[in-house]
């Protein structure tokens, strides 16, 4: 920093050990001005990666922006009630939830009160009522498929666009395997085996587990027909982000709804 001529803000900067419990347990910092938890680009990291803090002051602010839009529901058709539902609190909800991935299960029915609550409000529903069917009816994805739904779209921008295939330095722990059978492009794990839950909720492993767990139809191109005055050769054209995000929330709607 000196040497580009920039001051630390110390007021602004703080310093976390982040590890295992009986790892910290080890660390001597007496003489160090640690905290326990630590915001980055408005998220809260805590030194076990519970994210626990990073849930409760989100529920805070969820619940806070919930009970203004409660007070003015009587006065918004549905639409627009679902408009400003999903702009204002359920994009808090998505935003890094990726990290929230493979979380204790009490953590993330946490995150879904939080969404049962804003579609109640949003439907003018009393709390006794029964949450699925008006989850199905907005339409929103419960909170775990929102979770695969970001992963999933991460991993097809990330590892599997021609145009990025050199430029994460993370493919160097995937191999890429095509094989001829119709079928998706399947993500393998990184080869270094670990028994610490923790490693599960890594993005290097969660990631190629939910991808290659999608159907095969996916990524199959589209068929397309050449006309032309000889006999018309049958192409294929590659799938597209839209149609792949399209079939990726109809999957996951009915992993959230089975029939």
């Amino acid at each position: 920093m000196s040497a580009n001529l920039l001051t630390l803000n110390s007021s602004k900067t703080k310093f976390l050990f982040i590890g295992l419990k009986q790892q910290l347990s080890k660390i001597d910092n007496s003489s160090l001005n640690t905290t326990h938890s630590a915001c980055n680009l408005g998220f809260i990291f805590d030194e076990n990666l519970t994210f626990s803090d990073q849930i409760s002051s989100l529920s805070k602010s969820c619940y806070s922006h919930i009970c203004e839009l409660c007070h003015i529901s009587p006065y918004l058709d549905s639409k627009t009630a679902s408009t400003i539902a999903t702009s204002i609190v359920h994009s808090k909800l998505d935003y890094c939830n990726s990290l929230y991935y493979n979380l204790p299960k009490f953590q993330i029915n946490r995150l879904q009160k939080i969404q049962n609550c804003l579609a109640r409000t949003v439907v003018k529903a009393p709390k006794s009522s029964h949450i699925t069917p008006i989850l199905r009816s907005l339409p929103w994805l419960k909170i775990n498929e929102c979770i695969e739904y970001k992963l999933d779209c991460h991993s097809r921008t990330k590892f599997l666009q021609p145009a990025n295939l050199t430029t994460y330095t993370i493919l160097s722990l995937f191999s890429l395997q095509v094989e001829l059978a119709p079928r998706l492009v399947t993500l393998a794990r990184p080869s270094v085996s670990s028994s610490l839950q923790i490693t599960s909720r890594s993005f290097t492993y969660a990631s190629p587990y939910l991808w290659n767990q999608l159907p095969s139809s996916f990524c199959q191109p589209h068929p397309v027909h050449i006309t032309s005055s000889q006999s018309p050769p049958l192409l294929s054209s590659p799938i597209t982000s839209l149609v792949f995000h399209s079939r990726l929330k109809t999957h996951l709607f009915h992993k959230s709804f089975p029939p």
